[in-house]
């Protein structure tokens, strides 16, 4: 069977932190309007979440256009192979390695962690998780936590957690569209109030939470996380909606993260025009804005319109589709490792 550009079916988690903001994609969210709706799983494929990040059961994406329609990511993966992942480096277990949300801070998420290499080393069932934030809106004076400020240490951490000016010893950055914050396991950080974001991640979710804001219905786990926080400065990885970008055709291309876990490429459409994508490898589209239509084939042209809120796996074996803007189209190319 012909592969094609795979849509993948939202998974919906509710959350004490969500909100309604997935409904400026024009999906009908799960629930009542007061239903807190924290995350959408846009590209999963874990076999089991932990208790703190997702629940402890499965998480698997599930094809919804096409042939291959209500069948799970992962076993379309294990059916066609490297017609599939091209030269992508899989999991461990053989799974998708990447994990692809987005997050709708109603409230303050938790200030929290993900393990160390050391601590991860000590823990087998501990997981590293590098993450990046790609902020797609965000209310007036809405911020993002990240780091601590020079001179903090354990001891001092742990004070302040105890009487909760944790948020005096976190730096903080305001949150604006367009802006890119790469999170390395062992940041610890937290999204502020107001801020919608699509967030990139190795596909793991071992989460250490340190302080929640008053809330008092959650665990925290604050041995564990200090043991994982790096103390120091924080890299300077953050990528403003100003920085530069080049010109290809009529398109702009913004470079966001280049990790050994994945990268982001930020593609903006200036006017009505087509840009190739996935040459010979397999690559994922997160539509930000706007809409499209993706064309593929060769003896015959096929067609798939897109718009805000649309991920999309495009199989390596599709060697190359076009992409046509038609309105205002803003989107993450998104790539995993690879096999060297």
């Amino acid at each position: 069977m012909p592969l094609y550009p795979l849509l993948l079916t939202p998974i919906y988690k509710e959350k004490v932190w969500g909100g309604r903001a997935l409904e400026r994609f024009s999906r009908p969210l799960p629930g009542g309007p007061d239903l807190k709706i924290g995350e959408s799983w846009e590209l999963a494929d874990l076999a089991a979440t932990s208790p703190s990040g997702g629940g402890g059961e499965a998480a698997h994406s599930v094809v919804r256009n096409g042939p291959l329609r209500k069948r799970t990511l992962g076993e379309v993966i294990r059916e066609f192979g490297t017609i599939v992942t091209g030269t992508m480096k899989l999991a461990a277990d053989g799974s998708f390695p990447l994990l692809l949300k987005y997050l709708d801070a109603r409230e303050n998420l938790s200030v929290q962690v993900h393990p160390s290499e050391a601590y991860a080393a000590k823990h087998p069932g501990a997981h590293l998780k590098s993450e990046a934030w790609y902020v797609v809106a965000a209310d007036p004076g809405a911020t993002i936590y990240r780091g601590v400020v020079e001179g903090t240490d354990p001891d001092t951490f742990r004070r302040a957690i105890e009487d909760g000016s944790v948020e005096h010893l976190m730096l903080r950055q305001r949150a604006e569209p367009g802006q890119c914050v790469y999170l390395r396991s062992g940041t610890v950080h937290a999204l502020g109030a107001g801020i919608l974001v699509a967030e990139v991640q190795t596909a793991s979710d071992t989460t250490f939470r340190v302080f929640d804001w008053g809330r008092t219905d959650r665990e925290l786990h604050i041995d564990e996380a200090i043991e994982c926080i790096d103390f120091s400065p924080p890299e300077e990885s953050v990528v403003e909606e100003s920085a530069e970008t080049t010109a290809d055709g009529d398109w702009l291309a913004r470079p966001l993260v280049s990790c050994e876990h994945f990268t982001i490429c930020e593609w903006t459409a200036l006017r009505e025009s087509e840009h190739s994508f996935c040459s010979d490898e397999l690559a994922v589209l997160m539509v930000i804005r706007g809409a499209g239509s993706i064309h593929w084939g060769e003896t015959e042209i096929r067609t798939l319109a897109v718009s805000a809120g649309d991920t999309v796996l495009l199989p390596a074996g599709l060697a190359t589709v076009d992409l046509r803007a038609e309105d205002d189209l803003t989107l993450l190319e998104v790539t995993p490792p690879r096999n060297e």
